[in-house]
């Protein structure tokens, strides 16, 4: 275990402070009606509408974010390279309720924008409730099946002997709250619909603030251990769903809940729409199942070629590595609602420009992720754990390896929204399995062989760029279709 460091205690003691002082200050200065923005999809400037979308989204990402940064940073310092490890092992739950969140966040959202567009404010309000409703209550159902069998769902996910402990430590503390950290993500779909990024933005920042804050107290302060470290998340996430959730309450809203029907029609109705909503934003779960699936993979892997050290080395990687999707997935959810409501409003022009602003956007963010990472592979390994400690070898060696697949990420997953938004769900689905299960899976068992322990870091890079070869085909052959179909019409 490594000594915590009191320069580090005494700087998260500062901070803390900062972090209360925010908080109240939010409490007196910010309401609802002021973090409400004037949006026209239909009509305003596309690159200021964009930004406008992007800016508070982004920022609420960046700060969700905070929730596993935090956590990397206290546990590495605070619990040693073995928390990170076994905190990589039970990370995949984590992923399926944020992919369960986002799947049914996309859909209704889609679905809501096309309903907004057209003028059935109803509907819109009707598909809200729904998929809210129904995701929350499918959690509730899992996470009763993972605290009932806890070992068996940790030796699944590739766990040793050695991590099960602390990975039981921190399964207890965090299941509890798998419904809370999807509705962190889907319902931040809809207040964003409803014209309110500010506050979407302000309800993850006071979530993260939130998790800072307690994960202090519960390691550091009640040695609380890895139990504190998950149970910090699962509170920071309540809190930021009830402020979304009183937000959603509101009937002066454009998106407010309504109460839905208990019959034999309405249940029907809610089962049809569910599918159709799950078809639609299927994408986005099999992102964060891909995410899971390369830690799973990148646990058996690395744990055969460098044992616990190895994962530990992963770990720090795998905390990055969602952070850069959320990063590339607020700017896939900044043009989701405006290329949505163009699409069913029947403004293709409005809707290549914002794809456009979005993959440019993409681009830039991806290339200048690249240099950082290589720049200061060292500092921020050792963000996550001490430089004596066998793991910082291993990381600061793989990780720039690691990094060369930031860029064609980047453009995969604003495709993946794209595809998604014009409803062209086949198209987003080759893209999401190709990437996150077929290349990554088959690069994860080849590579290795061919290059040794470069191959196994490599391994997700590649799958990406492979990816982004078969993105640039689709964008092609639409094209291709397109110019056919008006040479016809002519």
């Amino acid at each position: 275990m490594i000594t915590i460091n009191y320069h580090l205690v005494s700087f998260a003691k500062q901070r803390l402070c900062i972090f209360a002082a925010d908080l109240k200050i939010t409490k007196i200065y910010f309401s609802m009606k002021e973090l409400k923005d004037s949006i026209d999809f239909g009509s305003e400037n596309i690159p200021s509408l964009f930004r406008k979308m992007l800016y508070p989204t982004l920022l609420g990402m960046l700060f969700s974010a905070v929730f596993i940064i935090t956590d990397g940073i206290f546990v590495g310092h605070g619990l040693g390279s073995d928390a990170l490890a076994a905190i990589n092992i039970v990370a995949p739950l984590f992923l399926f309720s944020t992919g369960i969140g986002l799947m049914f966040g996309m859909g209704a959202s889609i679905v809501a924008s096309i309903h907004l567009s057209t003028g059935k404010n109803k509907a819109a309000r009707i598909n809200m409730t729904q998929a809210l409703s129904v995701s929350s209550i499918f959690l509730l159902l899992c996470t009763i099946v993972v605290l009932f069998f806890p070992d068996e769902v940790l030796y699944l996910f590739g766990c040793s002997e050695r991590l099960l402990a602390p990975g039981k430590d921190y399964l207890y503390g965090f299941v509890p709250f798998l419904t809370t950290n999807a509705l962190i993500c889907s319902a931040g779909f809809f207040v964003r619909l409803s014209g309110a990024p500010r506050y979407a933005m302000t309800c993850s920042v006071v979530a993260a603030l939130i998790n800072i804050l307690f994960d202090y107290l519960f390691i550091f302060v009640f040695k609380w251990g890895m139990f504190g470290a998950a149970f910090a998340t699962g509170i920071g996430t309540l809190v930021g769903v009830v402020m979304m959730i009183i937000f959603l309450s509101k009937r002066s809203n454009v998106l407010h809940f309504i109460r839905i029907k208990m019959s034999k029609k309405s249940m029907q109705l809610t089962w049809r729409n569910t599918v159709y909503v799950c078809n639609l934003g299927f994408s986005s779960f099999l992102c964060e199942l891909a995410i899971a699936s390369m830690m799973l993979c990148g646990n058996y892997v690395f744990m055969r070629e460098m044992g616990e050290d190895g994962v530990a080395a992963f770990s720090i990687a795998c905390y990055f590595f969602p952070i850069i999707f959320m990063l590339y997935n607020s700017i896939a959810q900044s043009a989701q609602p405006i290329i949505s409501y163009n699409y069913g409003a029947n403004l293709k022009g409005r809707v290549k420009e914002t794809l456009r602003v979005a993959l440019k956007t993409a681009l830039i963010c991806g290339s200048t992720l690249i240099i950082i990472t290589i720049g200061f592979d060292s500092y921020i390994v050792s963000m996550f754990i001490s430089s004596s400690a066998p793991a910082h070898a291993i990381a600061t060696h793989g990780f720039p390896l690691f990094a060369l697949g930031f860029l064609p990420f980047a453009v995969n997953i604003v495709s993946i929204g794209y595809f998604q938004s014009i409803e062209k769900i086949r198209n987003a689905t080759i893209i999401t399995v190709l990437r996150g299960f077929v290349f990554m899976i088959t690069c994860f068992v080849i590579l290795p062989h061919l290059w040794g322990k470069n191959g196994v870091w490599l391994a997700v890079p590649t799958s990406e760029l492979l990816t982004f070869f078969c993105v640039m085909g689709l964008y092609w052959y639409g094209k291709r279709k397109s110019k056919v179909k008006a040479v016809s019409a002519a």
